[in-house]
């Protein structure tokens, strides 16, 4: 129960302040990782797995101490979910882009979505990047660290966290992090592969159900990865949108499958979207303390 309590507790404290504008942890925990990789960089697996360790180790096991203590430690909890989690920094980013669409200034809503995705500005389709940025990242940003703290408390959520962050900045196959970046993208994938599911089954069960779980099975093994296409086709198929299909990265064109089914999105798509992330918090938490309950009730 005091695990649920510190959860809530952290989202609404995410939702009540958002994102830190200056001196958010994780900027600290980037320059601490690329002062790892400028000394440690080696075109190999074990380089790379040996600068993940040191990158992230010693944080979680610093998390893990601070949780321990009496009172500091449930304080220290929410705190650290708090930072983990970016729900309310997901709309923050994603609803200016629907401003700037409905005010008719496309070239607005492009550069805003260029900042929340890894595409080329000037090709990207902008309402259906967003839209899958919605999704995927309502597992990455929100159910993910969820999920590790309800499993192992703030050390699961940082470490979660942390992860993630290293494969954003590692995790690339490209020339440079194809073997060095090979680790921080493996564990991003296994400490994902549950909670995307998790998500997955959310947004269907919080949409077009039968839909959503068919193109989960049909078209998220097409994907590139485990994970992101798993949570993106059951989103697609959940709000009855058509995505993935041509998209160029750094330059190159990807041919992606598509994923999902109906018209292509529109833009009042991407309030749809954030409606599913929030809608789903709200059922992760209520089954959760009606999950404890039910534990009390048959133990008392």
């Amino acid at each position: 129960m005091t695990t649920a309590l510190l959860m809530i507790l952290a989202v609404l404290l995410d939702w009540l302040l958002g994102e830190p504008r200056r001196r958010h942890p994780l900027a600290g925990f980037g320059r601490w990782a690329a002062w790892l990789e400028t000394r440690l960089y080696h075109p190999s697996r074990l380089r790379g797995a040996l600068a993940w360790l040191l990158a992230v180790a010693p944080l979680t096991a610093l998390a893990w101490a601070l949780a321990q203590l009496p009172w500091v430690g449930m304080v220290f909890s929410v705190w650290a979910l708090y930072f983990a989690l970016g729900h309310k920094s997901l709309h923050d980013h994603l609803l200016p882009i629907v401003a700037a669409l409905e005010a008719g200034d496309e070239t607005q809503a492009r550069r805003l979505t260029a900042r929340v995705v890894s595409r080329d500005e000037a090709t990207l389709e902008i309402v259906p990047s967003a839209l899958e940025s919605a999704l995927e990242n309502g597992n990455d940003g929100v159910f993910g660290a969820l999920f590790w703290f309800a499993v192992a408390g703030a050390p699961g959520a940082v470490l979660y966290r942390l992860a993630n962050t290293l494969d954003a900045m590692w995790g690339y196959r490209n020339a440079r992090y194809q073997r060095f970046g090979w680790a921080a993208a493996r564990i991003d994938d296994a400490l994902n592969y549950l909670p995307a599911r998790l998500t997955a089954l959310t947004y269907a069960l919080l949409g077009r159900t039968r839909q959503a779980l068919a193109c989960w099975r049909r078209q998220a093994p097409a994907w590139d990865g485990i994970n992101p296409g798993v949570v993106m086709a059951a989103g697609a198929g959940a709000l009855g949108v058509r995505l993935g299909g041509p998209a160029r990265y750094h330059g190159t064109l990807e041919h992606r499958p598509e994923l999902g089914t109906g018209a292509a999105p529109v833009a009042a798509d991407i309030p749809r979207a954030l409606a599913l992330v929030r809608h789903g918090v709200a059922l992760w938490l209520a089954l959760w303390l009606a999950g404890l309950a039910a534990w009390g009730w048959l133990h008392a």
